[in-house]
């Protein structure tokens, strides 16, 4: 009997598994993730960061749409 697919079903469920897995943490981190990209994109235009209810809702100081 021959096994040589074998090898090829292991490695796609091994990266099925940790590309759900990425997926999982940058759900659950992004908010954050955002928060940080933000804080750094204020800092380098010299606005101030005004942080946000929830993750991920944090904006510059001059952002007109988020001002209302």
């Amino acid at each position: 009997m021959k096994k040589s697919g074998q090898a090829l079903v292991e490695y796609i469920l091994i990266i099925a598994l940790i590309s759900v897995i990425a997926i999982a943490l940058v759900n659950y981190l992004g908010g954050y993730l955002k928060d940080a990209i933000t804080k750094t994109s204020c800092s380098l235009v010299d606005e101030e960061y005004i942080k946000g209810e929830k993750p991920g809702e944090g904006y510059c100081s001059g952002d007109k749409d988020q001002k209302e």
